[in-house]
């Protein structure tokens, strides 16, 4: 299954009311308003990009058991969201789940997942991301052609990462490692909500690719479209790797110049 960017569920939600008194000695539920979470993928864009509306990122990031990112990989992850943005104070937090037991996973799955484990929402001025790191692979790959997806977006500030296939492809390599795919994998779908390309941000020059939507047409960008397939990823970091260049892929000026536009570095 190639990956896609879906387009937010749309949810009703309920404010709870609590209510209290002298004697009423029963615990105050203070409501928490999701629906700001729980968007179009890109539309917040701006808001992760500036400094306008929320000036702090809290990033949950949830992992299956035994499959948490590397410590490097997620300093390295904080050094690009401050490069390109304007948020300097940037915290994450770190829940291990149990595995859901399943061989593949849908996105609505994963949705799924998210509603029911998912603890960090907007609140003032703190904007909150979730990332989800799975133990099985997406539905819909293909092992023999080498179209396996490292990870996708399907909300405003929601992604999931493959953690399992990230893995088994880092251990086919011996000059690429499992920090270098998790770096390059986080920092392209997060590039998808800042809004690249043409997805909730605006381009300033015309350079998304007419055979794949929202990615870019320059070549070496880490928003190719080939940054999402496992083997097209793995060529592109051992090609750079080879050259004496960093094997993971930076954004090209012309996605610079489009974050720059809308609020961004």
């Amino acid at each position: 299954m190639k990956k896609k960017i879906f387009i937010a569920f749309i949810f009703v939600f309920g404010f709870i009311i609590a209510c209290s008194n002298d004697s009423d000695d029963s615990p105050t539920t203070q409501s928490v308003n999701k629906t700001p979470n729980l968007q179009a993928t890109g539309s917040s864009a701006n808001d992760i990009l500036s400094n306008d509306n929320f000036d702090r990122l809290l990033i949950e990031i949830a992992y299956v058991e035994g499959f948490q990112p590397t410590g490097q990989t997620v300093s390295n992850f904080e050094d690009y969201l401050k490069e390109r943005t304007f948020k300097q104070n940037i915290e994450f937090s770190f829940k291990s789940l149990s595995s859901p037991d399943e061989e593949t996973l849908v996105l609505d799955e994963i949705a799924e997942l998210e509603s029911e484990n998912r603890t960090a929402y907007n609140s003032g001025t703190t904007l909150a991301i979730y990332i989800y790191f799975a133990d099985a692979p997406s539905d819909g790959d293909d092992e023999e052609e080498g179209l396996v997806t490292l990870g996708a977006v399907y909300r405003n500030t929601s992604m999931v990462i493959y953690e399992s296939t990230i893995r088994d492809l880092a251990s086919r390599s011996s000059t690429i490692t499992v920090t270098d795919v998790e770096t390059a994998t986080l920092n392209h779908e997060f590039g998808h909500l800042f809004g690249l390309v043409n997805l909730g941000t605006v381009p300033v020059n015309d350079h998304e690719d007419p055979d794949a939507e929202n990615h870019c047409d320059v070549p070496g960008c880490l928003m190719r479209a080939e940054l999402q397939f496992g083997a097209q990823m793995m060529k592109i970091m051992e090609s750079n790797a080879s050259k004496g260049s960093a094997a993971v892929p930076v954004l090209d000026a012309e996605c610079i110049l489009d974050l720059q536009s809308n609020g961004g570095r």
